[in-house]
């Protein structure tokens, strides 16, 4: 049987959370962080998305706040009796000069599932945020499933970034080839947007042999990794982070 669950954050600029709600599967935990944030963990609760699940985190962090949010362990899209696709959406807003930082575990997408996952998210201005995604094709030794991820951002309004990634069956020709993925089982993206890159905007460059940093119009900074494990993306990623977003 399909599930529809939505889980729901809201954090304000005195470190509270007057809004923290788990639903289904999307277990939220306030946890210890250092540093000026509030941290908020997702623990799955049960297995899921299966097949036909319907799963949604809304996010807001008010004006001023600074929110951490990470998770407790990978995310498995796995099949279900149903022969349609799960959703997985996530909506985000971000109010003036409060920061977020959304640092979740890996999505897997194991073999016989179909997983369509949506994030949007709308800044102010002044709003900061780091943003990191990261997609394993496939358990150990096997194949991947079907995966769509689409990544929309705006910022005051206007677009900054629109992309979509499909891999796996169904997806158009090419995604496993020289061009793209280049047989590696591992890729990911962090998106850091910062007002202080209209003044120093980061510069184009790659990262080791399969990663690399561009700046966004935005103002932002995009990196992109390919990897053959999630150990090598995610040093990849955290490499980019120390460097353009430490804190």
């Amino acid at each position: 049987m399909s599930l529809s669950a939505t889980a729901r954050i809201a954090a304000t600029a005195d470190g509270g959370l007057p809004l923290l709600v788990s639903d289904g599967p999307l277990a939220l935990r306030r946890t210890r962080a250092a540093g000026p944030y509030t941290r908020v963990t997702v623990v799955g609760a049960m297995s899921a998305p299966l097949g036909g699940d319907r799963l949604a985190i809304e996010t807001e962090v008010r004006d001023g706040a600074r929110l951490l949010v990470d998770a407790a362990a990978a995310t498995l899209a796995l099949p279900g009796r149903s022969s349609e696709p799960a959703a997985y959406d996530v909506r985000i807003s971000v109010g003036e000069e409060g920061v977020l930082r959304w640092l979740p575990e890996q999505v897997v997408s194991v073999h016989g599932s179909e997983l369509r996952m949506r994030t949007t998210v709308e800044l102010a201005p002044t709003a900061r945020l780091v943003l990191r995604e990261e997609q394993i094709l496939g358990r150990h030794g096997e194949p991947p499933g079907t995966l769509v991820t689409r990544l929309t951002v705006r910022r005051a309004g206007r677009p900054l970034l629109d992309q979509e990634l499909a891999f796996g069956a169904g997806a158009p020709g090419g995604w496993d080839g020289g061009a793209v993925l280049g047989g590696h089982r591992a890729t990911g993206q962090l998106l850091v947007v910062d007002p202080a890159f209209v003044a120093k905007p980061v510069e184009s460059r790659p990262i080791g042999e399969h990663a690399v940093v561009t700046p966004l119009a935005g103002p932002a900074a995009l990196a992109t990794a390919v990897a053959p494990d999630a150990l090598a993306l995610r040093r990849a990623l955290d490499s980019v982070l120390a460097e353009v977003a430490p804190c």
